[in-house]
């Protein structure tokens, strides 16, 4: 099942208020013919009671009108023609109204469906929406990523909730279905990041993931123990991350070179100071040692791999070559003048 990014209110949102207002009404109108009761009489020219007066306003209201009960007095007539019959109207609406936006939310969620699955291309698919989900996803969008080119699988309903409440596309399921990833359109993706909350469910993603694309998608596979990195790599996955080992890393440079974890926190951490970056090398920066620019570079990508400039091949930039290099990622401040 695709779940949309949430409106503002859902039908079923909508749908409650509605029913409170028919609810409000009746009770509403109950009250008022209670406290003219005396100007009513039924057909046994008895008196009403409360059970009396609750069954002609809702027989009333609902333009059933058996006569069963009129009103005879000038008083209760006149109730009649400035309350009864607007509210009557009124009702009437509340429920027309209620129906017709029920109907209205179901069309245009079909039609948002059919569009995007007609437009959905090169996107992102995020299988798993866990604390590494929602960190990938800030980081694309830190780079520049549209919301409607991410897609999250995920079984949780509750990341599902917050997955549309953040503004994304999710689809419900286990990304190890084949049947769920082609929900999602894994052929037509740009990248598949898996951020599952086991080992062995990344494995199984990555299996499935390949068989479908036949590799034409790049993904790319988080896991817990350094010893399943091999076994998503022969899975399919192009780059394993291996969250234990580089939180151990992290906590060894905390106690060796403390300095070092608050460089580390401001590369990763948005809007802190510094980022790491990608671009492609002008064409006035061609031939130049990357060392030249005014730009940080610390590596290059060639033909699909790094290379560092501790390496003679990255002495000189080449055309195609992409800079990696840290950019000045603190917010923009405007200067105000006195």
């Amino acid at each position: 099942m695709i779940h949309f990014p949430a409106q503002r209110r859902g039908p079923l949102s909508a749908l409650s208020l509605r029913l409170a207002a028919a609810l409000g009404l009746v009770v509403l109108t109950v009250a008022v013919v209670f406290l003219d009761r005396d100007g009513y009489r039924d057909v046994d020219e008895n008196g009403l009671t409360l059970l009396d007066c609750a069954y002609y306003a809702v027989v009333t209201l609902s333009t059933t009108g058996y006569g069963d009960i009129t009103p005879f007095s000038q008083s209760a007539r006149l109730v009649n023609v400035l309350f009864i019959t607007p509210a009557r109207v009124l009702f009437l609406i509340i429920l027309v109204g209620t129906t017709l936006e029920v109907l209205t939310e179901q069309y245009r969620t079909g039609r948002r469906l059919g569009r995007w699955r007609r437009t959905v291309k090169d996107h992102v698919i995020i299988c798993g929406y866990g604390t590494k989900g929602r960190s990938a996803v800030s980081a694309l969008l830190e780079n520049g990523l549209d919301k409607s080119r991410i897609v999250v699988v995920e079984r949780s309903g509750t990341a599902l909730r917050q997955a549309t409440s953040a503004g994304l596309v999710a689809i419900e399921g286990s990304a190890t279905r084949s049947s769920v990833l082609e929900e999602a359109h894994v052929r037509n993706a740009k990248a598949v990041i898996i951020a599952t909350d086991s080992d062995d469910a990344s494995v199984l993603v990555a299996l499935t993931a390949r068989q479908l694309t036949a590799g034409q998608v790049r993904i790319i596979a988080a896991v817990r123990e350094a010893e399943n990195a091999p076994l998503l790599r022969q899975s399919g996955a192009h780059h394993v991350i291996v969250s234990s080992a580089t939180a151990g890393r992290l906590l060894g440079l905390s106690t060796s070179a403390p300095p070092l974890i608050d460089v580390v926190e401001d590369l990763l951490t948005p809007g802190q100071g510094m980022a790491l970056a990608m671009r492609s090398a002008e064409r006035h920066e061609v031939g130049k040692s990357p060392r030249e620019l005014e730009s940080l570079v610390i590596a290059l990508v060639r033909r699909g791999k790094v290379v560092t400039l501790a390496d003679k091949a990255g002495a000189v930039i080449e055309t195609g070559d992409m800079l990696v290099h840290v950019r000045d990622d603190r917010p923009q401040t405007t200067a105000t003048h006195p």
